[in-house]
């Protein structure tokens, strides 16, 4: 895949994110990794307003921007951080979701409630509010992108990541799906969640691993 396709994809995903209410106004910023670059949202843009062109070159290894015009997004240092820290992530998604964002104003770390939950996504893990656009907030993503792909952001919003754009913004959609059906069960009563046997019976299906790998194909 070349650049430029790298960018029209990314176009394509950040229209997404807006149409599904993802994400509001200039909110949000997305990425993805291609020959030691990122292409990163640039600052100030609405997503689904960003040109291919403007979608901004950095250099991973050294933080540099790598071709001129526009600013990147004031998250940099979360997404070039994680690419340094797991060199299997392609793609970063953070959003602002709703439910997800009212999840993390009442509880923690997601539980795993439904087989797609379990089978595209799997653990989803918590960070405690921390200061956007700081390094603090980089450094305390870093401790979290080995351990799952999924991250909730408290009081903040989500950061998923995948192997490509695909698979990384779908997971964003099924999180965003699972914070949802969490609270509407938890107004009726304690939700009833998969055991950890369940969950990994889900994981252990062929068809599951079927379904995955057709998720990180490109496309």
């Amino acid at each position: 895949m070349s650049s430029l396709e790298i960018r029209e994809e990314l176009c394509k995903y950040a229209k997404k994110t807006v149409a599904n209410r993802l994400v509001v106004g200039p909110g949000g910023n997305i990425s993805a990794k291609h020959e030691g670059k990122m292409y990163l949202s640039p600052s100030g843009f609405a997503l689904d307003e960003i040109e291919p062109e403007q979608w901004v070159e950095v250099d991973i290894e050294t933080g540099a921007v790598t071709d001129t015009g526009f600013r990147p997004s004031s998250e940099v240092l979360m997404h070039l951080y994680a690419y340094r820290a797991n060199p299997n992530i392609g793609a970063i998604v953070h959003t602002h979701p709703p439910y997800c964002i009212a999840f993390t104003l009442v509880e923690q770390e997601l539980p795993i409630m439904f087989p797609d939950q379990a089978a595209l996504v799997g653990k989803t893990v918590y960070i405690p509010y921390v200061l956007p656009t700081t390094d603090k907030l980089a450094d305390a993503l870093v401790e979290k992108v080995n351990a799952a792909s999924s991250i909730l952001l408290g009081n903040h919003g989500l950061v998923t990541t995948g192997r490509n754009l695909r698979e990384a913004y779908y997971r964003t959609e099924v999180v965003e799906e699972s914070a949802k059906i969490f609270l509407i069960a938890k107004a009726i009563k304690e939700p009833k969640v998969l055991t950890k046997e369940e969950f990994e019976e889900i994981a252990s299906l062929e068809s599951e691993a079927y379904r995955i790998q057709l998720l990180q194909k490109m496309q």
